[in-house]
C-alpha cells in the first residue's frame, strides 16, 4: 500500500503541459514530464522545453539569481525535444543556455552560463558581480554522470562528455571530451572514422586506434 500510494503521489506531482505548474513555463511541449519531486524551479517564464522531453527527479531548472526578477523578453533556457535530463542535475541559466534535441545526460550533471570572478583581490569572491557567457550543447549529445559544463562552452552535434569532466571551450561535432580540465580525446571524420586527434598522447591521427586506451 505504501508503494502504491507513493507511486500515485509521484504521478500526481509530476509537472506536465496540462498541470497547473506547467502553465508557468514559457513553453512545455507535448509529452513533457518533470518528475516529482522536482528540484528548485524558478524563472519558468524564461524556460522552454521541447516535445517528449523527460526531466528526472530533483532536477533544478532556474533562470536568474532569485525568483520574480524580470529577465527581459527572450527565452533564457531552452531544452530541445526528446531529451532526457538525469536525476539530481542542475541547469542554471542567466543569459543563454541552449540544449539541442535528443540530448541525454546522466545524473548529477551541472550546466551553467554564469561563474564567479576574482578580479578584485580585496573583495570576497562571493560579493563580486559574476560574469555570464552563453552555453550551447548540440543535438544528439551525451553528457556523462557528474559532468560540469561551464560558461562559454559550445559543444557541437553528437558529442560525448565523459563522466566527471569539467568542460569549458568550443568543441566541434562528434567530439569525445574527457578530463579536468576537459580535452578532446577523440574525433570523427569521414576519411579517418573515429580517431585520436593529432598530437594527443603522441598518436598520429592516421595511426590505427588502440581501443583499449579509451
Amino acid at each position: 500500500m505504501i508503494h502504491r500510494t507513493y507511486t500515485g503521489i509521484r504521478r500526481a506531482g509530476a509537472i506536465s503541459p496540462e498541470s497547473p505548474a506547467g502553465y508557468r513555463f514559457r513553453h512545455l511541449g507535448a509529452g513533457v514530464s518533470i518528475a516529482f519531486p522536482p528540484g528548485a524551479i524558478f524563472g519558468e517564464q524564461w524556460i522552454e522545453i521541447g516535445d517528449h522531453t523527460l526531466v528526472g527527479e530533483r532536477v533544478s531548472l532556474s533562470c536568474g539569481m532569485v525568483p520574480d526578477r524580470d529577465l527581459g523578453p527572450d527565452t533564457i533556457l531552452r531544452i530541445g525535444a526528446s531529451c532526457s535530463i538525469g536525476r539530481g542535475s542542475h541547469i542554471v541559466a542567466h543569459q543563454s543556455v541552449r540544449i539541442g534535441d535528443d540530448v541525454f545526460t546522466g545524473p548529477y550533471v551541472y550546466i551553467t552560463d554564469q561563474n564567479h570572478v576574482y578580479d578584485d583581490p580585496d573583495v570576497p569572491i562571493g560579493r563580486q558581480w559574476p560574469r555570464n557567457s552563453p552555453v550551447s550543447i548540440g543535438s544528439g549529445s551525451w553528457i556523462g554522470t557528474g559532468a560540469i559544463i561551464l560558461p562559454g562552452t559550445t559543444l557541437g552535434r553528437q558529442c560525448v562528455v565523459a563522466g566527471g569532466a569539467v568542460v569549458r571551450g568550443v568543441f566541434p561535432d562528434h567530439s569525445v571530451v574527457a578530463g579536468v580540465p576537459a580535452k578532446r580525446v577523440r574525433g570523427y571524420s569521414p576519411e579517418l572514422g573515429w580517431h585520436t586527434p593529432a598530437g594527443l598522447n603522441g598518436v598520429s591521427p592516421e595511426a590505427p586506434l588502440d581501443r583499449t586506451r579509451f
